[in-house]
C-alpha cells in the first residue's frame, strides 16, 4: 500500500487566500520530502472554506517545488473548461512536470458553482457535457491529424497543419496515451466510479463510514464488465479519509475534535452536507437520526484517530471490509495553527504504512 493526500484545500475563513495558498504550497514540499507518493487538490468556486478554484497553478508551483511526488487536479470540474483548451493546458502540465501529473476529473462542484456557470444541474446537463469533454480531450490527445467534433454543448476542432506558416497541432502528453485519470465516488454504490471501471480509469474513494466501502469497488467491477473489460487492479484504488496520529488515543481525540478539522467540520462541512440532506454519508447504520450527527460522532466512527497502534488497527479493518485497496489518502486540513502536531501525524503515518504496509 502506498500513501497519499487529498487536499481539498479546506481553510478556516480567516485565513487570507495569499497564507492558505502558501501554507499548501510548503505543505506539498513538506509531504513530498517525508516520502508520500502523491498529492490531489481540489477545485472549488463557492465555497469559502475550500477557496481555490485553480489547482493547476498550485500544482505548477508544486512541480517546480518537488522532486517526486506525483500531483493530481482532483478534480477539474468539466463543464466549467473548454475542452480544447483544458486538453493543451493538462498536456502542458505533464511536460513541464516530467510525468509526474495525473488527472482527476468531475462533472459538477456545487449547485451554486453550476449556477454561476448558468448549469441546469437539475436536468443532468452538467454530465453530457462531462461525457462530450472527455470526448473531445481524448481525440486531441489520440488524433494524428485534422478532425472536427460538433456535440450539444461543445464544438472543436484540430485544424489541417499550416506549416508554411510555422503553424500546427503539436502539443501531445508527456505521458503515452495521456496522464492517468482518476475518478472521484462519495455515497454507497456510487454511479461515478461506474465510469472509473468502464474506462480504466483510477477510482477514487472518499471514506467516511468503511461498512460500505466494498460497494464502491463493486461499482468499478460492474463498469468494467458493461465494457467488456478486465477490472482496474486493486492496487490503484485510492480511499482518502481523515487521519490524525498521537502519541495516545486521547491526544489524537483532543487534536482533532478541538483543533482545525473539527473545526472545519462543526462549521463549515457537517452544514453543508446537511443542508443538502447527505448526513447519511457518515452514519454507520441508517437508523441514527441525522440530530446525532456531530463532530464527536465523525471522530468516532468515521475519522482514523489515535495512537500508531489504532490506527494501523483501524487501516487493517478497512483494508478487510473493502477487500484491498492500493494507496491510502490523509485528507487534508489547514494546519498552520497546528503545524507541529499534525506534520508528526503525517511522518507517524508514513512511518507506519512503510513499516506494516508497504
Amino acid at each position: 500500500m502506498k500513501l497519499g493526500a487529498f487536499l481539498m484545500p479546506a481553510h478556516p475563513r480567516y485565513r487570507s487566500l495569499h497564507d492558505g495558498h502558501y501554507h499548501d504550497l510548503d505543505t506539498l514540499r513538506f509531504l513530498d520530502k517525508i516520502g508520500f507518493d502523491e498529492a490531489w487538490i481540489g477545485e472549488h468556486y463557492t465555497m469559502p472554506a475550500e477557496p481555490c478554484p485553480s489547482p493547476d497553478l498550485l500544482i505548477a508551483q508544486a512541480i517546480l517545488q518537488t522532486e517526486r511526488i506525483k500531483l493530481a487536479p482532483g478534480a477539474f470540474m468539466l463543464p466549467f473548461h473548454h475542452p480544447a483548451e483544458l486538453a493543451h493546458r493538462i498536456c502542458w502540465l505533464d511536460h513541464i512536470s516530467k510525468g509526474r501529473l495525473m488527472v482527476g476529473i468531475g462533472a459538477s462542484g456545487t449547485t451554486l458553482d453550476l449556477d454561476m456557470f448558468d448549469i441546469d444541474h437539475k436536468s443532468g446537463v452538467h454530465r453530457e457535457m462531462t461525457a462530450e469533454s472527455i470526448a473531445i480531450m481524448m481525440r486531441f490527445w489520440n488524433s494524428d491529424g485534422p478532425f472536427e467534433f460538433k456535440g450539444k454543448y461543445w464544438t472543436a476542432r484540430r485544424p489541417a497543419d499550416q506549416w508554411d506558416k510555422t503553424s500546427g497541432y503539436h502539443l501531445k502528453p508527456y505521458q503515452s496515451p495521456h496522464p492517468p485519470v482518476g475518478v472521484t465516488g462519495l455515497s454507497p454504490s456510487s454511479s461515478t466510479l461506474k465510469i472509473a471501471g468502464r474506462n480504466g480509469w483510477i477510482p477514487i474513494s472518499f471514506c467516511f463510514t468503511p461498512q460500505y466501502l466494498h460497494t464502491h469497488w463493486q461499482v468499478v467491477e460492474e463498469g468494467a464488465a458493461l465494457n467488456g473489460r478486465v477490472p482496474p487492479a486493486r492496487d490503484t484504488w485510492r480511499v482518502s479519509r481523515p487521519i490524525l496520529i498521537a502519541d495516545t488515543d486521547a491526544q489524537a481525540w483532543r487534536l482533532a475534535v478541538e483543533g482545525e478539522m473539527g473545526r472545519y467540520f462543526r462549521e463549515d462541512y457537517l452544514p453543508m452536507i446537511a443542508g443538502n440532506k447527505a448526513l447519511g454519508l457518515f452514519k454507520h447504520h441508517p437508523d441514527v437520526p441525522d440530530s446525532e450527527v456531530t463532530v464527536e460522532y465523525c471522530a468516532k466512527h468515521c475519522w482514523l484517530l489515535g495512537s500508531p497502534e489504532t490506527v494501523r488497527e483501524r487501516i487493517e479493518e478497512m483494508q478487510s471490509l473493502s477487500g484491498g485497496f492500493g494507496v491510502l489518502h490523509v485528507m487534508g486540513f489547514d494546519h498552520l495553527d497546528e503545524l507541529k502536531p499534525v506534520r508528526e501525524s503525517h511522518r507517524a503515518l508514513q512511518e507506519l504504512v512503510t513499516t506494516y504496509f508497504a
